[in-house]
């Protein structure tokens, strides 16, 4: 298995390289054919998620629609894929960036109870503790 950037995800979601995209989609079609899969992993989705929000202007729902997509993809093997469908379902109903929300969630899939932050707008989460 081989892993993949995120700028190869960002070629394939949003097509602003024809030519890259094209060579991304005929990868996974092959991949698919074979059965074979590309490896995401977690700081790829959270480089992917400050791509898609900063560079190409997606809105939260739009990030969450295009995750929940992607989670769909038989080609794609999340490093955590119920840490991704976590951040999906909680990230419909919370305020927390996605960013920061994606942070708390794989620190609390490692055992951890709070993330330490001096982030004032983070700390506004129950998953949060903010450093006075």
């Amino acid at each position: 298995m081989n892993a993949i950037d995120a700028n190869v995800l960002v070629r394939f979601l949003v097509r602003d390289d024809v030519k890259q995209a094209g060579k991304v989609r005929k990868l996974f079609e092959d991949a698919e054919l074979s059965g074979a899969s590309f490896f995401v992993c977690t700081p790829v989705v959270l480089e992917l998620i400050w791509v898609l929000k900063s560079v190409y202007d997606f809105s939260r729902d739009d990030i969450i629609s295009t995750f929940e997509k992607m989670l769909k993809y038989s080609v794609l093997e999340f490093e955590d894929r119920v840490l991704m469908s976590e951040l999906v379902e909680t990230g419909r109903n919370s305020k927390i960036d996605l960013p920061d929300l994606l942070i708390v969630l794989n620190a609390r899939h490692c055992g951890c109870e709070k993330t330490l932050t001096f982030d004032k707008d983070a700390s506004k989460s129950n998953h949060f503790k903010l450093i006075i």
